[in-house]
């Protein structure tokens, strides 16, 4: 399983409540066309909170998203798609700048401490 993650930003002209109920409303709807991606996440910023050992860079940022696709063949082919290509131009209406890392998960704590 390969995860993207991407840090995004709305555009200048928009308000943050804008952002949010474009990505919420009509991308997350393209986003159930788009081939081979088996999961989808909109983490929400409800905090920042700031770590007093570790120095604090201000980095704006209006969400966090997470899709799932099987492998690195999977995520080429979703965004070659159709779908995946509406995605892509949707997302330039609202999002001012965007910063995506391709990720495999390390489960380091189970869940339910087993």
């Amino acid at each position: 399983m390969i995860k993207s993650i991407s840090l995004l930003t709305r555009r200048a002209e928009i308000s943050h409540e804008e952002f949010l109920r474009h990505w919420h409303e009509e991308h997350a709807a393209l986003s159930h066309a788009v081939p081979g991606l088996r999961r989808y996440v909109q983490n929400v910023i409800v905090q920042e909170p700031s770590r007093p050992d570790v120095p604090d860079h201000e980095i704006a940022v209006d969400g966090i998203a997470e899709l799932w696709y099987d492998d690195l063949a999977s995520w080429k082919a979703a965004y070659a798609s159709p779908q995946g290509k509406a995605l892509t131009t949707d997302g330039a209406t609202f999002i001012g700048r965007i910063k995506t890392f391709l990720v495999e998960e390390k489960l380091v704590f189970p869940p339910g401490g087993e």
